[in-house]
């Protein structure tokens, strides 16, 4: 017995000092998701406007279903479809030279933290105007790179005159805040923020319901 007490020490002693040479267990580089709040801000990224003080874009960490997507712009081309007289393609470098219209809005997680950013884009109506949307479509579905899907009401959209941004305090949208497009959904909380957006469908399914919405978030996602 006392040699199996003695075996079992040594056995124990063993994988504590094996434990401390596990790599998996040294400090990691951190994610730049995860940094305090000054080194999130990314170059030439401006911090005040018109008087307000901008937090970086990015958030303090990353949330998305499949990590952050690295969008190809090459062959890139935002779709939109659905109930419309004509489907839509639109390139990257078409939207960029649509009417611009900038707009300082909060960002509110869900998780509890937000983030007042300058954005600019191109309004949501601009874009399914191309398509000319049907009297039959009350709900708009954005579709992403990684499989994301949100929606939200095409009068909310129209009456909040929501943007799809490309920039967000003064530089290119980074791959983690969804490049090359995220919809700058004011007023409703982070998850209705679709990201990385391939697609704009318009639809009367007013009850479609989302990848977060289908684990029970609320759908209306309004901030209280």
């Amino acid at each position: 017995m006392k040699r199996i007490r003695i075996a079992a020490s040594v056995a124990a002693i063993f994988l504590l000092l094996a434990a401390c040479t596990d790599k998996s267990q040294e400090p990691q580089e951190p994610d730049v998701m995860s940094r305090p709040t000054e080194e999130r801000y990314v170059a030439n990224e401006i911090r005040e406007y018109k008087g307000a003080r901008l937090d970086p874009s990015i958030g303090p960490r990353d949330n998305s279903i499949k990590g952050i997507q690295k969008v190809p712009i090459e062959g890139y081309s935002l779709k939109i479809r659905g109930l419309v007289n004509q489907e839509v393609a639109i390139s990257y470098d078409d939207v960029l030279e649509m009417e611009p219209l900038e707009k300082l809005i909060i960002l509110h997680c869900v998780e509890g933290w937000n983030a007042t950013v300058l954005w600019k884009g191109v309004r949501i109506k601009s874009l399914i105007d191309l398509a000319v949307v049907k009297n039959s479509a009350n709900t708009v579905i954005f579709r992403c790179y990684d499989g994301y899907t949100t929606s939200m009401p095409l009068s909310t959209i129209l009456e909040r005159d929501m943007i799809l941004a490309y920039s967000s305090n003064g530089v290119e949208l980074p791959p983690s805040l969804g490049f090359p497009f995220i919809v700058v959904a004011e007023d409703k909380l982070g998850y209705k923020w679709a990201r990385w957006v391939t697609e704009i469908e318009l639809s009367d399914n007013n009850t479609y319901r989302g990848y977060w919405e289908n684990y029970g978030y609320d759908n209306n996602a309004d901030i209280k």
